[in-house]
């Protein structure tokens, strides 16, 4: 079986280490995890491993968070991977910091890159998680605040939380996603687990 894991950020050195781009972290620290290594491709940087009979491609997309739909798209059909089988992990000001949800479907949440995607397939029916980053900014400073870099107090908090996000993301291809949220997303609200 293959899955994709679509890791939602913006491209280049000024996006590097923002709250917006914990899916690219997730990413990374996946691969890193892994052994896997990312190479420049069509619409994006892949790498690919397998874990117990089962490969997962990861991918950053490379035309920036709100043009995130094609990308996912290309890699599903060019590796013939079921709708059921991608899983795009995203940030979200919804969610305290630290907080990791896994959800089946869904709306966008106001998020672009979801927004994107959703149009781009055609449907909502697919899982993502959502890795909170908190809300903490003043009205009116949303986009100043996710494209923000992480302060080292945020990052001693997101650092374990980002082994787990990797570990519900191999947990999905594993026993899915209903498995995977009854698991992990009581014990992914306890900041202490």
């Amino acid at each position: 079986m293959r899955f994709l894991i679509a890791g939602l950020g913006n491209i280049g050195p000024d996006y590097a280490d923002t709250r917006h781009n914990i899916g690219f972290m997730v990413a990374d620290r996946l691969a890193l995890k892994h052994k896997a290594v990312f190479q420049p491709a069509r619409y994006g940087d892949l790498a690919s491993f397998r874990f117990k009979g089962r490969v997962f491609y990861l991918l950053k997309p490379s035309t920036f968070m709100n043009r995130s739909g094609r990308p996912v798209l290309y890699w599903l059909n060019k590796e013939n991977i079921a709708l059921d089988n991608l899983l795009v992990v995203t940030d979200d000001v919804a969610l305290p910091l630290g907080t990791l949800r896994m959800r089946p479907k869904g709306g966008p949440g106001g998020h672009n890159g979801l927004t994107d995607i959703i149009e781009t397939l055609g449907t909502s029916q697919f899982a993502r998680l959502r890795f909170g980053i908190g809300s903490e900014y003043p009205m009116g400073f949303q986009s100043q605040f996710v494209l923000g870099k992480w302060t080292p107090d945020e990052m001693e908090v997101i650092d374990p939380r980002i082994d787990l996000a990797c570990e519900m993301a191999l947990s999905f291809g594993m026993q899915g996603v209903a498995n995977t949220m009854n698991q992990f997303n009581r014990r992914s609200k306890d900041q202490d687990s």
